[in-house]
């Protein structure tokens, strides 16, 4: 299979919450609890049990490494079904700033050595 993604990503454990942003500002998913598979300046996998919606967006507050929380916007673009009923997302960062995009990709380089 080609790989599609343009950044590379890092199988890392760090603390994420979801919540949903509608277009009627109404809040459907307050928060999710999910497990981060990897993480690049470009996007996030993750699994949960909770299913969500292909190309619904998410405010997203990602705790990292440093204990600092990374606020930004991803977007669903890939799931899949997986094992004991859970769900593996793919989704982009739509509403990264390019600071906290340079920490995750210093995080990687620096795990590469």
């Amino acid at each position: 299979m080609d790989e599609k993604r343009k950044d590379k990503r890092l199988e890392i454990s760090v603390e994420v919450q979801l919540e949903r942003l509608d277009k009627e500002d109404i809040t459907t998913l307050k928060y999710a609890h999910v497990n981060v598979t990897d993480v690049s300046k470009g996007g996030i996998g993750f699994e949960t049990g909770v299913e969500l919606e292909n190309d619904s967006t998410y405010e997203c507050k990602i705790r990292i490494w440093s204990g600092e929380t990374l606020d930004t916007i991803i977007k669903i673009v890939r799931i899949t079904r997986g094992e004991n009923n859970n769900y593996h997302y793919g989704a982009i960062f739509v509403g990264m700033n390019d600071t906290d995009a340079s920490k995750i990709e210093i995080y990687r380089m620096f795990n590469e050595l």
